[in-house]
């Protein structure tokens, strides 16, 4: 996310209220009757016979696909005013999640709030744990998010595995919680180590928690752009799985994609986009782990995160359109979850900042009544539990997956042979496509942004699905491959019914039926190979 809020000063001079001697606090919450609440009325009064909220709900619920979005925006703790995210005046959202949960800057194992709080320190000034428990008495609920853009993130800071672990023990045990949310981005999402660190510690506490009849979920939220994830942000998802995380989903954080100035992009557009891209991106990961999700499947394990009205790029606002938009996008596919960035910032600015682009902690920059934001996602059919909270698919062992060159429709991928563009093959039941000429580049490894993986998901193998024949080239050729023949250079044989010609001087080399053929091979197949690409 882009801040950490904070009792200490900025550290973007653009980000902080105090540097623009115009700036104004917002306008308290007004209680007034939303479009929101509005158009729900009407759609009782006309469709339900005067129903009440009992019946709106039904008629979101019953609505699209069976995963429903759950909605869980952020609240930055730390930032101030601080916001009562568990007063229903104040607060339209049933579950938040706080961030962010960081390093502690005396203690690099020790967690803090915003580098600013240790938990006891937060719950005697800013009366945090009281807070949460009002929620929770209210029937709402708290995930909590670890990292951020900004300060260091436990892993990354803490290289004592068994002391990181118990830093996220800590947290789980003191504010009792189901959820966690990982924000990695900045340099920790390309830190190897740490990604790892990570993992296993989660990993652990979630086979305890659940032993214990507690289970834990885990997000994972990472930058993304119009084009899906970084090759870092794929990666960290990669490796957050192979450790053995049960990753409940990819939460893409919606905002700040680079638009040019002046160019008034269209920030729905670019964002589902985003998350049509993250939608491929995941599915061909998860093949390539050797797992096949459908398509609601893999909708439910992605999240989205706009940044609410003005972004950190000058060029680019949210509008209270476009979250309509998104949370009709959210409905329409079954995605996972829907938060937002932040709940604190979900009024309009106050002041002289007409045409002025406004980039604040805690206002929006952006025309709207306060609220609007959270009350447009609040109407999201989802929870934090069933299928939006606790669905995780476990990661079986690759090693176990054995290609049958019979049965597959393609060839079998092999180390040592060289692969032109275009060239499909099988390797652990999935088929594979050459981007670029590439030789010892497992199809199923995960690239990164200096050695990018040559090729791309096309889809699972059948089971019922047949190794295709061969089509020759040539006609006439008879004579059988002879063991004790010395073949000259242009010679042909049949081998396994299919023709081949001599490269050169060779005697007791059977020709290949392994393809494509090495160059070291002293035959050439004289006919054409399922997978390989189709030449004019």
């Amino acid at each position: 996310m882009p801040t950490n809020g904070a009792t200490l000063p900025s550290a973007r001079p653009d980000l902080d209220p105090l540097a623009d001697p115009d700036w104004q606090e917002p306008e308290p919450p007004a209680e007034r009757l939303s479009w929101l609440r509005l158009s729900f009325l009407i759609l009782v009064v006309a469709a339900l016979g005067g129903g009440g909220t009992l019946g709106v709900l039904h008629f979101r619920d019953t609505a699209g696909p069976t995963a429903k979005s759950w909605a869980v925006p952020y609240v930055d703790v730390t930032l101030t005013p601080t916001f009562e995210f568990q007063d229903p005046a104040v607060n339209p959202a049933n579950d938040v999640a706080l961030a962010f949960v960081v390093a502690d800057p005396k203690d690099r194992c020790a967690p803090s709030w915003g580098g600013a709080y240790t938990p006891d320190e937060a719950a005697a000034s800013l009366e945090l744990d009281r807070r949460i428990s009002q929620l929770r008495a209210g029937g709402g609920n708290i995930m909590l998010s670890l990292g951020g853009l900004t300060n260091t993130e436990l892993a990354v800071a803490c290289t004592d595995q068994a002391k990181l672990t118990d830093a996220y023990r800590q947290l789980v045990n003191r504010y009792e919680l189901d959820t966690l949310d990982l924000d990695i981005e900045g340099t920790a999402l390309a830190d190897q180590a740490s990604l790892k660190r990570r993992a296993i510690a989660l990993a652990d506490l979630q086979a305890e928690r659940t032993k214990a009849g507690k289970p834990l979920t885990v997000w994972l939220t990472v930058p993304v752009s119009p084009e899906g994830l970084t090759a870092d942000g794929i990666n960290a998802v990669r490796a957050t799985l192979e450790n053995g995380v049960q990753l409940r989903g990819v939460n893409v954080m919606t905002m700040d994609y680079g638009s040019e100035k002046g160019s008034a992009p269209d920030m729905l557009e670019l964002s589902t986009r985003a998350l049509e891209a993250t939608h491929k991106q995941l599915t061909d990961l998860y093949l390539r782990l050797g797992v096949q999700l459908t398509s609601p499947q893999v909708w439910s394990r992605i999240g989205a995160t706009p940044m609410i009205g003005q972004n950190d790029v000058d060029a680019e606002r949210f509008t209270v359109a476009d979250a309509q938009g998104l949370a009709t996008f959210a409905v329409d596919n079954g995605l996972g979850r829907v938060s937002m960035w932040s709940l604190n910032r979900d009024a309009e600015c106050r002041g002289t900042f007409t045409n002025v682009v406004v980039h604040s902690n805690t206002c929006s920059g952006v025309d709207q009544d306060a609220l609007a934001f959270s009350r447009v996602f609040a109407g999201l059919p989802g929870s934090a539990v069933g299928s939006a909270g606790r669905d995780s698919i476990a990661i079986p062992d690759q090693q176990t997956i054995v290609d049958d060159p019979k049965t597959s429709p393609y060839p079998v991928w092999r180390l040592k042979a060289q692969y032109v563009t275009g060239y499909k093959v099988v390797w652990q039941s999935v088929v594979y496509e050459a981007k670029w000429t590439n030789q010892g580049s497992d199809p199923s490894e995960a690239g990164d942004s200096t050695t990018p993986n040559p090729w791309t998901v096309i889809g699972p193998v059948s089971p019922t699905e047949e190794a295709p024949r061969p089509t020759p080239t040539v006609t006439g050729v008879k004579a059988g491959w002879d063991p004790e023949r010395v073949y000259a250079h242009g010679d042909r044989v049949l081998f396994d019914d299919l023709p081949y010609e001599a490269r050169w001087s060779t005697k007791g080399d059977a020709p290949s039926t392994e393809f494509p053929t090495t160059p070291d091979d002293p035959w050439e197949p004289l006919f054409n190979v399922p997978g390989e690409p189709v030449t004019g």
